[in-house]
């Protein structure tokens, strides 16, 4: 089942790329329990189907690092970006494009959370394996508040800006 606004965020794991050590972070890839990194935090969230790809480096990815301050000043606690590649790939991925400090690079490597949040998208047939389908969303303390799913081959709903609009006019959950 896809999941919907008014959810709650599934249970899972993701991984991240740690580039320099912290207390509880080593250097390299370090998992994470989805609902304690939401826990009281304002989360813009977009999933795309693979690092290195034409629309997400060129589009997807870019449009939020360059709007990370206009975000953190509509309220937002942390960016995240979630694709089905390694941390490994991710982190480089996130240096390559200066995502560094502004979006935090989540991996779902075996896209076992694509599956949990029902937006798995099966690219078997192109040589791809199974990724995550092009998508954006406001989550607040864990909860959905705002979800836009592309269809298939699409670049129209899941941008920055649309998720800028929708903070703007959701009064009731963004500050």
């Amino acid at each position: 089942m896809t999941i919907k606004i008014g959810d709650k965020l599934p249970a899972g794991t993701v991984w991240e790329f740690i580039e320099e050590e912290t207390p509880g972070c080593s250097v390299g890839p370090n998992s994470f329990e989805v609902d304690k990194i939401a826990a009281g935090k304002k989360i813009a969230l977009f999933g795309l189907p693979g690092a290195f790809t034409p629309t997400c480096s060129a589009k997807h990815l870019p449009g939020y690092v360059q709007q990370a301050e206009q975000l953190k000043a509509k309220g937002f606690d942390e960016i995240w970006c979630l694709s089905v590649n390694d941390a490994f790939v991710m982190g480089a991925w996130g240096r390559e494009q200066g995502a560094t400090g502004k979006v935090r690079m989540l991996a779902d490597g075996s896209g076992t959370y694509a599956k949990a949040l029902g937006l798995e998208l099966d690219l078997n047939a192109r040589g791809l394996g199974t990724r995550v389908q092009r998508f954006s969303a406001i989550v607040v303390d864990g909860v959905v508040k705002s979800l836009n799913v592309e269809g298939p081959g699409k670049f129209e709903v899941s941008d920055v800006e649309t998720l800028l609009k929708q903070a703007e006019k959701v009064v009731n959950y963004m500050p």
